[in-house]
């Protein structure tokens, strides 16, 4: 399932992709295992977005991905690949809709 945000072309903002183990069991981010951590991560972001920086974050259990530019009335995908410290792997993509707010 992928997620939208709306973004304005002159904005610069964050948005996390997070896989951490919760607690409670609840919620799309409780993925990772616990005591599981992210190894490696891949964020690809469709031309004419700009990906001005992408981190691990959270003590390694989210990506961080900061986003600026794109034209309005434009959705971008944003993907975001990682492998784990267990080796697994996944990938998640939002859409970034481009609009003047």
């Amino acid at each position: 399932m992928s997620h939208m945000f709306l973004k304005d072309p002159n904005a610069v903002l964050d948005y996390k992709f997070d896989w951490k183990a919760l607690a409670n069991g609840n919620g799309n981010s409780n993925w990772l295992a616990d005591g599981e951590t992210i190894s490696t991560k891949t964020v690809t972001v469709a031309a004419g977005l700009t990906n001005n920086s992408d981190s691990l974050t959270d003590t390694n259990t989210s990506v961080t991905v900061w986003l600026s530019g794109g034209t309005v009335g434009v959705d971008y995908s944003v993907a975001c690949k990682i492998v784990t410290s267990a080796g697994r792997t996944d990938e998640r993509t939002v859409t970034i809709r481009i609009a003047q707010r």
